[in-house]
């Protein structure tokens, strides 16, 4: 008996996945870091310059999506553009292995094989909110320091200057403390809409973008009678449902970025919502938008396309 229980335990391990998900993750993040770096940065730009701020570091104020660009190559040439890159790479990369591993796992340990293709959408939404639950906990360290090493300016000296993503690690955790990784996750001193804060709201991000993408797939598979979409059908499938996504849940991603932000002090989300809302209006939670969507549209598309195709070779291997 135990050892049919362990049979069927390793048997829904879906480690393929994990693989693909990893390497999708890595090569989307690579190629697109520089959108994700302006996205952030515009994140946390208020409405105008703090240059002379003398309560803030230096903090450089762009104009647009191209100023940002020029000013940074400028400032630093292409290194500028890829500060952060380390962590995001990381972060992408595990959390896409995590993330698809979970799912993955959860739906072939819940389901019989000749069922998972006719998946209800009910039930993909609750196994994937779910894995991205497990996953966010377990990343969210990396998705601060990653934060924090792309709101790096090249003025202004402090101890919030990091050379590399293990000093980052380390300065923070001396700095700040452990709960300094947890910053856009946990509660702080308010609670956001009782308990669910902007990095768990995040969840439904995942929630929504593989959902549905899931759910386009199996009904053009069902409908066609095969056993995998092309790769025209993907990138289509994986950008519809990053936008439906993105444009969602984008205001919870700006409430994060500035509770994580480390020239900034905010008394919890609702603190940061109600400043945020105060100063700059309903525009304020979507700072940043357009270059986000440069960004995550690609990426994603890159990732699934990837993971697709890693994933199938990898099966192609093991049969």
């Amino acid at each position: 008996m135990i050892d049919t229980l362990f049979h069927r335990v390793l048997s829904t391990i879906q480690y393929r996945q994990f693989i693909a998900g990893l390497f999708g993750g890595i090569i989307s993040s690579i190629v697109l870091h520089p959108f994700d770096l302006i996205k952030i940065r515009f994140q946390v730009t208020e409405s105008k310059s703090n240059k002379d701020d003398r309560s803030l570091p230096y903090r450089p104020y762009y104009k647009n999506s191209v100023d940002a660009f020029r000013s940074i190559y400028r400032e630093k040439g292409l290194q500028g553009l890829y500060e952060g890159v380390t962590p995001n790479v990381v972060g992408n990369g595990i959390s896409w292995g995590l993330y698809l591993f979970i799912y993955n796992t959860i739906v072939v340990l819940n389901n019989d094989e000749d069922k998972i293709k006719s998946l209800a959408f009910f039930y993909r939404v609750i196994y994937s909110t779910a894995a991205g639950l497990l996953t966010i906990i377990l990343t969210n360290p990396i998705w601060v320091i990653k934060t924090r090493m792309c709101l790096q300016y090249s003025k202004g000296k402090s101890s919030a200057t990091y050379d590399g993503m293990l000093d980052a690690f380390r300065k923070t955790y001396q700095n700040e403390g452990i709960q300094a990784f947890y910053k856009g996750l946990t509660p702080g001193i308010q609670a956001f809409y009782k308990g669910l804060t902007p990095g768990l709201f995040g969840i439904f991000h995942g929630t929504i973008q593989f959902s549905s993408y899931e759910q386009m797939k199996s009904i053009y598979m069902n409908a066609f009678g095969i056993t995998y979409c092309p790769t025209p059908i993907i990138l289509t499938f994986s950008a519809l449902s990053k936008f439906i996504a993105a444009t969602s849940t984008y205001p919870t991603q700006v409430v994060r970025t500035r509770l994580q932000d480390q020239h900034q002090h905010y008394n919890g989300a609702i603190d940061a919502i109600k400043k945020t809302y105060e100063g700059e209006g309903i525009s304020g939670f979507f700072k940043g938008v357009v270059p986000a969507l440069y960004r995550v549209i690609p990426a994603s598309c890159i990732t699934f396309v990837s993971y697709e195709f890693i994933l199938r070779e990898l099966k192609g291997l093991t049969t």
